[in-house]
Formats: C-alpha cells, structure tokens, sequence
C-alpha cells in the first residue's frame, strides 16, 4: 500500500468481508459490523460527520469485547488502526470532503477546464452516466456506447 489507496475506503473494503463473513450468532458481530460498515460508507461518500469517529471508536471496542469468536473479535481491528495512524484522512474526508488519494466517488470532483477543452465530444462519448453534456463550446448531446 502506497500514498494511492486511501485508509478510509481499505478500513470499509475489510469491514465490509468482515460483516458479510459473519456467522450472525452474536449481536455485536451481527449488528455492530454492519453499523461500522454504514458508518464508513457515509464517510467515504461524503456524509460524515466528525461525530462519526467517536462512534467508531467505540462500537469498535464494544464488539471487539462482546464478540463470541474470533471473526468478531478482531473484525474491528482495520479501522481501529486506520483511525489511530491515518486519522487525518478520517478528518479530509469529513471536514474538506476530500480524499486525499482520490479513491473514494463520492468525494470526487471532476472539472473541464474551459480553457482547455476542444469540444471534441470524447468525454461525453465515454462518460458511463451521460453526466457530460455541454462545455467550452461543447452542445452535442452525450451518446452511451461509443
């Protein structure tokens, strides 16, 4: 792992196998890795809130102590970590809604500089959601599958 993965999403990617890996016996493992889950999928697409960290932090040591088996127990161990060595990322992406590797979708801006751009129509033609329709002297209508 290098400066181009972002914690944040690598702690959701982890929780994510974790949560869906659980037995369900336990409540803490059941319930709590999916509140995590949902938690770091609102940070990773913008919605979070500084608030959220705290909460983290604590589901994560309640289910680490109340879990009955190993999965549970240490599922919450990604995001501890990322939390205590990568906490400013928590907070680029709470408070700048930015992520400073430019891995999470939610947080992203794309920009056409008008300066730049020829109106050659190939961003619009490639862009999977039609989200391009005009520009820098850009007016054709975006068209799926070219």
């Amino acid at each position: 792992m290098d400066e181009t993965d972002c914690m944040v999403d690598i702690a959701r990617f982890y929780m994510e196998f974790a949560q869906d890996e659980s037995c369900g016996k336990c409540v803490p493992c059941r319930i709590g890795t999916k509140r995590i889950l949902e938690i770091l999928e609102r940070i990773t697409g913008g919605q979070g809130e500084m608030e959220d960290l705290t909460t983290l932090e604590n589901l994560c040591y309640d289910i680490k102590d109340s879990s009955l088996c190993g999965l549970g127990q240490t599922a919450p161990n990604p995001v501890l970590s990322t939390l205590k060595y990568f906490r400013e990322e928590y907070i680029a992406h709470i408070k700048d809604k930015h992520c400073p590797a430019g891995v999470c979708n939610g947080l992203l801006k794309v920009v056409i500089s008008d300066e730049k751009c020829v109106a050659c129509g190939i961003c619009a033609r490639v862009c999977p959601v039609n989200a391009i329709t005009s520009g820098a002297g850009f007016s054709q209508p975006a068209q799926r599958g070219i």
